[in-house]
């Protein structure tokens, strides 16, 4: 597998498909703060955000969205959101559908305050049907 790494404005490679995008080192640099610093803030909205970031700022040109919702469950987990990876938060997201996705994801992607709250609903929602769907998994494993 070959190892991607994020794309910097003006360079052109197979990678960019087409989007240019501006230099995503410096916000990856901010993410990585927000991941790796103490915060008060809930860890579904920390999550949210990493999602969010990851996949706006599209930094690899391929496979972005898969890594954006990697990255956004694994912040859950480890900030004790879902300790024990049992919810299936890509099951929200679906059932929210694919339209609303890109439209709240659009919407955190414009920076407005409006559009970054409509984002984090977004992904609570998600988030509270894939809790839902999770649940019902180990009840099911329950009876066997």
């Amino acid at each position: 597998m070959k190892r991607q790494r994020p794309r910097v404005i003006g360079r052109a490679g197979p990678a960019d498909l087409g989007r240019p995008g501006p230099h995503a080192g410096p916000r990856l640099g901010g993410l990585l703060g927000l991941v790796t610093g103490a915060t008060a803030a809930p860890a579904v909205l920390v999550a949210a955000l990493v999602h969010g970031e990851v996949a706006a700022l599209a930094p690899f040109g391929s496979g972005d969205g898969v890594v954006a919702r990697a990255t956004g469950r694994l912040t859950g987990i480890t900030r004790g959101l879902d300790p024990k990876a049992v919810s299936v938060p890509e099951v929200g997201f679906a059932e929210l559908g694919r339209d609303a996705y890109r439209s709240a994801l659009d919407a955190y992607a414009g920076g407005t305050p409006a559009g970054v709250a409509a984002w984090l609903v977004h992904c609570c929602r998600a988030t509270e049907h894939g809790a839902l769907e999770g649940l019902a998994i180990c009840e099911s494993l329950l009876r066997g």
